[in-house]
This record gives C-alpha cells, structure tokens and sequence, in this order.
C-alpha cells in the first residue's frame, strides 16, 4: 500500500493536514469510531490538551489491534467544544501529535460542536484507516 498526498498548488499550504490522502494498492478500510479522551476504566482525562492525546491514543491502539500503525490512518474528523481552546494548544497538541505520527499528515477536518454526548469530554476524533 501508498499513500500518496494530495496538495494542489492552487489551494493555500495546509500546515498540520493535507488536502486529500490517495490510497494505492491493496488493503482493507478500518472506519474508526469517535474516541474521546477517556481510559480503559472509562475516566475521562482533565484538560484539552490531555483528552486530545488520550483520544489519539485510543484511535491507534484500535488501528493497531487491527493490525495496521499510525501511517494507515488516512482521514480524520475532530469535534471540539470550543475552537479557540483547539487553536490555544496548538503548540503542545503539535508536540503530542508528532509524538505519535511523526510527519504523517492524514485529511484532516476541525469542527467545533454545541456539545459531544460524553459527559465531560471536550474534544473526540473519528477517522478512517487503511491496513494492508
């Protein structure tokens, strides 16, 4: 399997993301559920910054069962609560990003949402992998 990203010249630099994710060869699609920052006891982390890493966690331990790595995530969806807490830890979620992706920017879309159905939870993340 390739991915190959997809930047057109004619669209503003994507810092973060790419426009689109092309996927060549064989391999199997993995649609990942929405994960916010929660633990395997189900306690939810305290602080943007904390779930946003806990629920990337949970995103690739789910990828990993399925026998793919953090590279095989091609599309990303992220709903927060609140887009200026999002763009204040853009730094440290930087940090906590490349800490588990390294240089891999799948397609990524930030939307902000009135409210997510997990008591407590400020950010989740859903996504689509592909293993091969």
């Amino acid at each position: 399997m390739k991915l190959v990203t997809i930047n057109p010249p004619e669209l503003a630099s994507p810092s973060g993301y790419a426009h689109g994710v092309s996927v060549e060869g064989a391999g199997k699609l993995l649609f990942l559920g929405g994960q916010v920052g929660w633990d395997a006891r189900g306690q939810m982390e305290s602080g943007f910054a904390a779930q946003f890493a806990r629920a990337l966690d949970n995103l690739l331990a789910t990828v990993r069962e399925a026998g793919g790595e953090a590279t095989s995530i091609v599309q990303l969806r992220i709903y927060v609560l609140d887009r200026h807490e999002y763009a204040s830890a853009r730094k440290e979620l930087g940090r906590m990003w490349r800490e588990r992706f390294g240089r891999h920017y799948p397609a990524i879309a930030l939307v902000q949402v009135a409210a997510l159905l997990e008591e407590g939870a400020l950010v989740e993340i859903e996504g689509m992998a592909v293993i091969a």
